[in-house]
């Protein structure tokens, strides 16, 4: 607590931002926000839009924390959450209900959709040159010995080759 020289009390409350100022910045440079809460077939009536808690899940997924999304309120205790999204919000606005829903509006939004949407309007706000586009996100993975002719083929062309 600092006293000033009429000897009124100040409080200071201190939020550590990091690197999420830049984060939630070009959030709001793309619009991210106001481009999903458009998107969405009906809008929201609850305290933290689908847009609002979408930020919340990337501010949290580039905070380099790996936070389950039931530890968020958790997580932004200590961050400006009304710099960083909105004020009037809270830390704990951000509860697992209020997350979920907004993955459920996201989903039923169409997702590739909304990923390809906010992509072109980051490409549109930062005027970037593009010469290919690809929106395939899925990725497969396959590991593990299998008992077959091919594998076993694959397996001595590799053996001879080292």
């Amino acid at each position: 607590m600092l006293k000033s020289m009429d000897t009124e009390a100040y409080e200071y409350d201190t939020k550590r931002i990091d690197h999420l100022g830049i984060v939630a910045g070009i959030c709001q440079e793309i619009d991210l926000v106001n481009m999903i809460d458009e998107t969405l077939p009906t809008a929201s009536n609850r305290n933290v839009s689908c847009g609002e808690a979408t930020l919340a899940m990337v501010l949290n997924g580039l905070g380099l924390t790996g936070r389950a999304l039931y530890l968020m309120p958790e997580y932004m205790e200590n961050k400006p959450v009304d710099v960083l999204i909105r004020e009037d919000l809270v830390a704990s606005d951000f509860n697992d209900d209020t997350l979920g829903r907004g993955l459920d509006e996201l989903f039923q939004a169409g997702i590739t959709e909304m990923f390809a949407s906010i992509a072109a309007q980051a490409v549109t706000v930062y005027d970037l040159e593009i010469e290919f586009a690809h929106t395939d996100t899925s990725s497969f993975s396959l590991s593990g010995e299998y008992e077959s002719e091919v594998a076993q083929e694959a397996q001595e062309v590799r053996g001879r080759s080292r």
